[in-house]
């Protein structure tokens, strides 16, 4: 291969890829549009059926109206034997036949609109299947495109917040430190005082010669004097 059909088909998968990346990037709005398509579609599809319905309707009934001409001139022909007139009969047999050869036309007639209508209601059904699941299909496809926008947008957040949230963090953790050492100090503070309460209750006792030490002065005192005596 030469250097510029090398060239050429690199050029044509570039553009391919572009392309197909073109059409991946508005592929819901694409699909969403096709199925519009496909809707619009399928009602004239029913719309048709409806019409080609009627005409069968239609072909029923001349086949009706044929059949009770048929009846009728058979009545009159009958008539006409009854007078002995068989060259009228014959005429009227004539007429008959002409309609029994518009029956099989009109036969074949009702048969073709009878086979067009079912395979119409079959391609109907068919084509309403695939719209439904096309449906779902795209409603799962925007749903899963849904959850995985948020998630990037939550993961940016994180990822933008990150130096944010560990300044933010560390700032709390120092609140909590001022805190402990602010208790600590208070709790001190209190220690402090009921030690320099119970020193200060513990003098004046002693002044006042009441507590153990004055109880045991006075019993040293007591067994001193009863040996003396």
């Amino acid at each position: 291969m030469s250097i510029f059909q090398k060239l050429f088909t690199a050029l044509k998968g570039g553009a391919r890829e572009v392309g197909e990346g073109l059409i991946d990037a508005n592929a819901i709005r694409i699909f969403e549009q096709e199925i519009v398509d496909a809707k619009n579609a399928l009602t004239q599809a029913k719309k048709g059926l409806t019409q080609v319905m009627a005409k069968e309707m239609q072909s029923n009934r001349a086949i009706k109206a044929i059949d009770n001409k048929i009846s009728e001139h058979e009545n009159y022909a009958a008539h006409a034997l009854a007078q002995d007139n068989e060259p009228l009969a014959l005429e009227i047999a004539q007429k008959i036949a002409e309609f029994e050869q518009e029956k099989v036309h009109q036969v074949e007639v009702l048969q073709s609109f009878q086979n067009h209508i079912a395979a119409l209601k079959q391609q109907i059904k068919k084509a309403e299947k695939i719209i439904q699941e096309n449906q779902r299909q795209l409603s799962m496809v925007k749903t899963t495109e849904s959850v995985q926008k948020a998630t990037l947008a939550v993961n940016d957040t994180l990822i933008n917040n990150n130096s944010s949230m560990a300044s933010a963090k560390e700032s709390l953790e120092r609140i909590k430190q001022r805190q402990a050492d602010k208790q600590d100090q208070i709790n001190a503070a209190e220690i402090l005082e009921a030690e320099t309460n119970n020193c200060d209750l513990a003098n004046k006792l002693h002044e006042a010669g009441i507590g153990k030490d004055a109880s045991r002065t006075q019993a040293i005192l007591a067994r001193i004097k009863a040996k003396q005596g």
